[in-house]
């Protein structure tokens, strides 16, 4: 099988099973989006790698040598949901129950999430595929192959039109980068329910696998509520506002000018706060804050009628965040949260919201829409 890297252009051709192969001219990682790779195999396997320091270099960076089994082909155990209409998400929520890492709001922050993809955007329940330790699916649970089997689905044949949103609650992380693509020398990453063993899943993998293959026509939203997430989708453009409501755009694309962009779609991610911030605790695995504020209060700007632009939506986001931290983690419960229980105590922490983009545009003129 061939494909043109999606960087250089250069033909390449793909080992059998494998769903990414790194360009020999420029270096970039090309995955293969098929169909057919979405599926389960005959028989499951087990991830080939494990990891007892979560600081490495995840391995999927690194083409296989041959024979071996590709990273990304560790299929959950059942076929994902088929692909309907033209709005699909993937929402992850990891609670990491009954370990030293535990936060209490996650799954009810992807509750929320669906409920309001549903309730207010008609997004198809059949649609949204929701990966939460209560799930009674094993091949639901957030373990680190079945979260990237579910981004690969997420992607998988979208056409013009389609709007797709992948929603992240859980802990974030950091890793040194060695390659100089990073203004700050550090990946960002999302931890799996399985990080300890199998790794993190760092933003290069991230970006490759549902930002570059977007085709023209195809909007994709990410919502992702961790700690180090400001630029965890490796966008090539960061918003950076000031309190007063102004704001520029901050160039992130890598020094090397591997692209990071899409194929012609568009994606926009709203992220907790800056690459830099984190809690009070020493950890760099902390999550900002155990309620899922930051999650909260996208919804709130949405149910008060601040989801009128991109501007507005942000702006909203951190003032109900702010008003959330003074009140000590209480505020107003809106309509579309009554059907579950509250989240936690927001604990106090400070963080900001970002907004991050493939492409630049005017924040406070382009319409919010899902």
């Amino acid at each position: 099988m061939a494909v043109n890297c999606s960087n250089c252009h250069t033909s390449l051709q793909i080992p059998s099973g494998a769903q990414s192969i790194r360009c020999p001219i420029c270096h970039a990682i090309n995955p293969v989006i098929d169909p057919a790779l979405c599926l389960p195999p005959p028989s499951s396997s087990s991830s080939s790698s494990s990891s007892s320091d979560h600081h490495n270099r995840d391995d999927y960076a690194h083409a296989p040598p041959p024979m071996a089994p590709s990273p990304y082909n560790h299929a959950p155990l059942g076929p994902p949901p088929s692909v309907h209409g033209r709005k699909r998400a993937v929402i992850c929520g990891i609670s990491y129950k009954n370990s030293r890492r535990e936060l209490k709001g996650c799954i009810n922050d992807a509750k929320y999430m669906k409920y309001l993809l549903v309730k207010r955007f008609n997004f198809p329940e059949s649609s949204i595929l929701m990966l939460t330790e209560e799930e009674d699916d094993p091949c639901r649970h957030p373990t680190k192959s079945n979260i990237r089997m579910a981004l690969c689905w997420l992607v998988q044949g979208c056409q013009a039109g389609d709007s797709l949103v992948f929603h992240y609650s859980g802990h974030g992380s950091q890793q040194r980068n060695d390659t100089g693509d990073e203004i700050d020398g550090y990946d960002e990453t999302l931890c799996p329910v399985d990080y300890q063993t199998q790794g993190m899943i760092v933003d290069d993998e991230i970006n490759a696998t549902i930002v570059r293959p977007l085709p023209l026509g195809v909007k994709l939203h990410a919502i992702v509520d961790a700690c180090h997430s400001g630029t965890v989708l490796d966008l090539p453009f960061l918003c950076r506002m000031e309190r007063n409501g102004s704001y520029m755009w901050e160039d992130q694309r890598p020094r090397s000018g591997m692209w990071k962009g899409t194929s012609g779609g568009e994606v926009i991610c709203f992220s907790s706060c800056d690459d830099s911030q984190t809690s009070a605790d020493s950890s760099d695995l902390s999550r900002i804050t155990s309620s899922g504020a930051m999650t909260y209060s996208f919804i709130q700007a949405i149910e008060r009628g601040h989801g009128t632009t991109y501007g507005a939506m942000l702006n909203a986001m951190r003032s109900n965040i702010d008003k959330r931290d003074n009140q000590g983690g209480g505020g107003i419960v809106s309509s579309v949260l009554t059907m579950l229980l509250p989240g936690g105590n927001g604990g106090g922490l400070k963080q900001e919201p970002q907004l991050s983009a493939n492409e630049t545009f005017n924040v406070y003129s382009k319409p919010f829409s899902l």
